[in-house]
């Protein structure tokens, strides 16, 4: 990856981290299923009306967009409601790093280097290690909704860079349009109208926290994401991402002041090692 494109995918990275409290400022006020429609109606109305339809099938678009915007964001927005920290949802996250490897092989054949194995189990051990903590900030329903959003991120990557969209934005916009409307339903069961009816008590904070994740998290930054995904292989992309937590801790310290024990503190330092291992392994790769 050539040095302008690692900033870029190191800037994603931190407004993704970032956006961790930013969706927990929301949630203080919004509905995590509503909360989480709003943006992608935003991500789609009304740039849809004036970009035209990405040069991928239907079908595909709109599984990305059930993905992208259900199972990866309503699933991790929903994990933050249920009492999972912005810090350590960012952190657990970052297992779809490890399955979009796991992915790219399957799918692609993309052979990793003996080192990235050692780098990547490493990073897990420190994953694993966050999710023992005991201290009400890792509750075990909220893990499992980040495992699911784990998942669906990794199938979101393979759709990516199996169709390597030409326009990007236009694939982001048109795959937002899905998403909204099976979010909106969940949200009404769920919760019934009064979800619905409470968006006029959100106030400036809710107003910024969903601008912030349609604009900035989501058209900004899954297009240039998604733009590296379809450049480079899926094993020097996805990497990258282990580096969201190390932002989502630093944000939400900032905000919420979210003091990181020595437990949180030793599997982020666990997860970095291993990130930097993985990602400069020399050129030889198992079964090359």
């Amino acid at each position: 990856m050539n040095r302008v494109d690692l900033i870029k995918g190191i800037l994603v990275a931190a407004i993704w981290g970032i956006n961790f409290s930013i969706i927990k400022l929301g949630l203080n006020t919004i509905d995590p299923f509503v909360l989480t429609g709003l943006r992608f109606s935003l991500a789609a109305i009304p740039l849809i009306f004036f970009i035209s339809k990405p040069d991928v099938p239907i079908s595909a678009i709109a599984l990305y967009g059930l993905l992208f915007g259900v199972g990866l964001w309503g699933a991790v927005n929903l994990g933050i409601f249920l009492g999972l920290s912005a810090g350590v949802a960012s952190l657990l996250l970052q297992f779809s790093a490890f399955i979009t490897l796991f992915l790219g092989y399957l799918f692609f054949k993309e052979l990793l280097h003996w080192r990235q194995y050692i780098g990547m189990l490493i990073s897990m051990l420190g994953l694993l290690f966050v999710v023992q903590i005991t201290d009400g900030s890792v509750p075990l329903i909220g893990i499992i909704c980040v495992f699911i959003a784990a998942i669906s991120w990794a199938f979101s990557n393979v759709i990516i860079k199996k169709y390597q969209p030409k326009n990007m934005l236009s694939f982001v916009v048109w795959g937002s349009a899905f998403a909204p409307l099976p979010l909106f339903l969940m949200a009404y069961i769920n919760s019934g109208s009064a979800v619905f009816l409470d968006l006029v008590n959100m106030g400036s904070t809710g107003v910024f926290s969903i601008v912030f994740q349609a604009y900035i998290t989501t058209l900004f930054g899954y297009y240039i994401w998604n733009g590296l995904m379809a450049k480079y292989p899926v094993s020097q992309v996805a990497p990258l991402s282990l580096l969201i937590p190390i932002f989502g801790l630093l944000g939400s310290y900032i905000m919420f002041d979210e003091t990181a024990s020595f437990e949180k503190l030793f599997g982020f330092v666990l997860v970095l090692i291993g990130l930097l291992i993985f990602m400069f392994p020399n050129n030889k790769k198992i079964g090359s």
